[in-house]
């Protein structure tokens, strides 16, 4: 990325998080299925250890375009990033930098959930204690002080006071009037605000709330005896276009000695007006704060007269005033029906069909509108006389009563109505004041719902459920945070558009050119962590196997190609060579304890290398840290692997199934892609057996992420893995088809040898390393040709119609698909031995005599089986292999003491 030049300061997964399972109630399961993100869904957020804070801000902000835009669009220029000098600076970049990472993936990412390690850990650095939940006030403001001072050296970076541009600042921040008497005369302060504080004590709802902060001195609450003092008046001078509400719900308990929540019920609306909090109003407030004492005597009179114009009638039934009065007035006004009343009752004495069917001994009922005359007019009651002065009478007093009625009915409430801020987000804590779980509603927009975002889960949800977790007073959970957005600004909710076409952009196209790479990148990993899954994770070792115990002799040659990447970050110091007892201690490695929930996995070849240079490198770890510790065992598992590289292989093994680097070592790949493989699988997140191996493990993903993209083609390196993909893949065809073709069944194991030596062969174009030895391929494809072509050949000379028809579909559907890719290919003296051999079969029976069908049948594919370049092949597909480095070594093993057993096949 653009700022990596400046990236310091980074962090890693954290050690809580690393050791929770893949099947844990949270929503993180065991089942690759679940980790994939729905079509259209918003990701969830993974938590790192006490990070559902995090989540729910994030979530939050993320969701509100206006800013979502913003983050994503951040950039710095050369020259204001080689201003950047102290240590805050640096940390705010790299602080942008992560959430920018982050927000793309919530963008674009195949995952449910993404992770927000990285930036979790620079928020927590700047805190000593990173776990207390307490301080999640202390965290979301930090979060904003240092958006609003990466914004700044963007938005001015000649002048650091003046905030003005900062979009910030625009968006999250207002400000308000601060007015006290001394001695007669009315002093006034401006200040700025960003997340205004609310008491929730003493109000039952947010207006009250509201009311009580701003007014000055000392006011009763409307609903009860408690009294709240303000300490001075304040008014609200400029409103920002993101108004967020505090709700301060924990207090310090004197007696007790420790902080309590308060589970008050609070209540708040959708939508809140603003308007008579506003310092413009503030002559038109003053007035009516003066009469809120003689209001609230009144109150329970207003009350009453309200309840009697929506509650209006002298019987047991009560309806709204208003509508009674617009119901006489439609009355009035209604057309009378031409059908004359002596017709109508004479029609009403027939309520029922006047036919009744044979199976029917009760007559059917149906309403006036399926047997009534045809008629003009409403159907709705009318007056039959009435002239045009009584229409007009009753028209205007109905009128006017009813404007009446309205106006007293909204007279009744205070203030008027032009600030409207609509509800965006509630931001939930369940709990105590000492600990909690939190998690955010927010509302989507776009779909007119409501969302709840719970850590990697995403629901949805409905304003009832959010007002029964929400307004708090009957569980453990209430708001503590509410995000209101002004509804009179639609561009804080537009999503991104195309300047040129004005059409919606969704999805990756929304990302910067950068970004994008970035998370295709991470959507690549991501199928090969599936396919990982898939391969060695699922796989259960035997009944009474552990996880092995890793020893092995390092020798203390250097390898040819030293890592340079490493090197770089710091100098490499000598290690003294320690006693051979001491080394041997060092090697031991414990086996790792899993816990009753978590199923047993084997450990990859790799991850054991990873494991036991860990293990090598414990006593540099102890003396001088994580970050040495991680070059002593990149060293050691760097020089371990060159070596294996280097040895002479015997049929029964083939070291490049071990490991990745081997085979880029046979390969020459270049160093930076080695050194960034390696650095990769010292950074796996299973690297969770004990504190050592988890702190070398968080170092490794710091140093990945101060890769800049000049320093490595991430094009070149997906490459060389999926050649090595590919390379396992052909391995596994070729296994597979031997193990079928020693068991007997021929077709299938022809399938998968055309198909190794197909793949095979665009491999070893680029090397001949980077594929398997052709001969043991082609050796055991032309066995499988001669054996299917003399069953073939058998079962068409029987005659027999069945044992005809499956002779002449093993030919169509087998032998001939194969011998043409043959034929296309490069092909051998050997090949095309058994190719004229086939063929000299075939064409002996044009000298036999046999009926015309067998003629007829013969005649069809006998030029497809002589002429192999007039059609396209079409070669079945293989079913799925297994490609789990465990399962091949063992398999190759297996196979070729069975092969040497019976042939003199070799393997080079």
């Amino acid at each position: 990325m653009e700022f990596h030049r400046a990236l310091e300061a980074s962090a890693e997964e954290n050690a809580t998080q690393v050791k929770r399972k893949r099947d844990e109630v949270s929503g993180e399961t065991c089942s690759p299925a679940d980790w994939i993100r729905q079509e259209g869904w918003p990701v969830g957020i993974r938590n790192v250890g006490n990070t559902c804070w995090f989540s729910a801000v994030i979530q939050s902000l993320f969701h509100l375009p206006v800013f979502r835009r913003l983050v994503l669009n951040y950039c710095l220029s050369e020259r204001v990033l080689e201003k950047c000098k102290s240590h805050s600076e640096k940390r705010n970049i790299a602080f942008m930098q992560e959430l920018r990472c982050l927000f793309a993936l919530m963008v674009g990412s195949n995952r449910r959930f993404v992770d927000p390690s990285a930036a979790v850990e620079l928020l927590r650095d700047a805190f000593r204690t990173s776990e207390a939940q307490q301080d999640v006030s202390e965290f979301t403001h930090k979060l904003l002080d240092w958006l609003e001072d990466a914004f700044q050296l963007a938005a001015n970076g000649s002048n650091p006071g003046d905030k003005q541009d900062n979009p910030m600042v625009q968006l999250f921040y207002g400000t308000f009037v601060a007015q006290r008497v001394h001695e007669g005369t009315t002093l006034s302060t401006i200040e700025q605000f960003g997340q205004y504080p609310l008491q929730v004590n003493g109000f039952n709802n947010l207006d009250e709330c509201l009311e009580g902060a701003m007014v000055a001195g000392v006011i009763e609450s409307l609903h009860c005896d408690q009294t709240v003092s303000s300490g001075q008046e304040r008014w609200f001078s400029k409103l920002p276009p993101v108004l967020t509400f505090e709700l301060s719900r924990f207090e310090f308990n004197q007696s007790l000695g420790r902080p309590e929540k308060i589970h008050k019920k609070l209540e708040f609306p959708q939508i809140i007006y603003m308007d008579r909090y506003l310092h413009k109003n503030v002559e038109q407030t003053h007035g009516r704060r003066g009469e809120v004492k003689r209001l609230k005597d009144q109150l329970t009179v207003l009350q009453q007269k309200l309840e009697s114009y929506k509650n209006y009638g002298s019987g047991p039934t009560k309806y709204p005033l208003a509508d009674m009065l617009q119901y006489v007035l439609e009355f009035a006004t209604t057309k009378p029906l031409t059908t004359s009343p002596a017709l109508l009752s004479v029609w009403c004495m027939f309520p029922f069909s006047c036919t009744l069917t044979a199976t029917q001994r009760t007559p059917i009922h149906k309403p006036f509108t399926q047997c009534r005359p045809p008629m003009e007019g409403s159907l709705h009651p009318a007056p039959h006389n009435v002239t045009e002065e009584e229409l007009s009478f009753v028209r205007g007093c109905l009128q006017r009563w009813r404007v009446e009625v309205e106006n007293s009915i909204n007279g009744i409430f205070l203030w008027c109505l032009q600030v409207p801020y609509r509800l965006h987000a509630v931001l939930v804590h369940e709990g105590q004041a000492s600990a909690g779980h939190y998690w955010a509603y927010i509302y989507d927009h776009t779909h007119k719902r409501w969302l709840k975002y719970n850590d990697v889960m995403v629901t949805e949800s409905s304003w009832e459920e959010l007002v029964r977790d929400s307004y708090g007073g009957m569980t453990n959970a209430s708001a503590y945070c509410l995000m209101y957005i002004n509804d009179r600004m639609p561009h804080l909710i537009a999503e991104d558009t195309d300047d040129e076409t004005g059409q919606v952009l969704q999805g990756m196209d929304s990302l910067p050119s950068i970004l994008r790479r970035y998370v295709r990148e991470d959507n690549h990993w991501f199928q090969q962590e599936l396919k990982e899954w898939e391969e060695q994770f699922c796989q259960v070792p035997p009944e009474g196997a552990s996880v092995p115990t890793a020893h092995a002799s390092i020798s203390g040659e250097e390898p040819t190609s030293k890592p340079q990447h490493l090197k770089a970050e710091a100098p490499l110091k000598a290690e003294p060579t320690p006693e051979p007892d001491q080394e041997h201690a060092q090697v031991a490695i414990e086996e790792p304890v899993l816990e009753p929930a978590q199923k047993p996995v084997m450990l990859t070849p790799a991850m054991q290398g990873i494991i036991l240079a860990i293990a090598k490198a414990r006593q540099v770890f102890d003396n001088e840290g994580p970050e040495a510790g991680l070059i002593k065992a990149f060293h050691e598992e760097y020089s371990r692997l060159f070596e294996l590289s280097q040895e002479e292989t015997t049929p029964q093994q083939d070291p490049r199934l071990q490991h990745v680097l081997i085979y880029f070592f046979q390969n020459k790949a270049p160093n930076r892609v080695i050194e960034r493989t390696l650095l990769d699988q010292f950074g796996d997140r299973n690297l969770s057996f004990d504190d050592r191996s988890i702190s070398i493990m968080r170092e490794a993903r710091a140093k990945l992420r101060l890769i800049k993209p000049e320093d490595m083609d991430m094009e070149e390196y997906m490459q060389w893995h999926d050649d090595y993909s590919m390379f396992k893949t052909v391995f596994a065809y070729l296994l597979t088809g031997l193990e079928q073709y020693q068991n007997g069944k021929i077709r299938e194991a022809l399938i998968y040898l055309a198909h190794a030596y197909q793949d095979n062969t665009a491999l070893i174009k680029s090397g001949e390393k980077k594929g398997v030895d052709h001969k043991l391929i082609a050796l055991y494809r032309r066995k499988c040709l001669k054996e299917l072509n003399k069953n073939a050949a058998m079962l068409f000379k029987s005659g027999e119609e069945s044992d005809v028809e499956e002779g002449v579909s093993i030919m169509n559907d087998y032998v001939i698909p194969c011998m043409h890719l043959i034929v296309r290919d490069n092909v051998s003296h050997e090949d095309m031995e058994v190719i004229e051999a086939i063929r000299n079969c075939w064409c002996s029976y044009l000298e036999q005599d046999m009926n015309e069908s067998l003629q007829e049948k013969l005649s069809e594919f006998l030029p497809r089986v002589l002429d192999c370049s007039a059609e396209r092949v079409v070669l079945k597909e293989p079913p799925k292999v297994r490609k789990s480095p465990h399962d091949l070594c063992s398999r190759l093993a297996a196979v070729m003491e069975s092969i040497h057993s019976t042939s003199i096949v070799t393997v080079k």
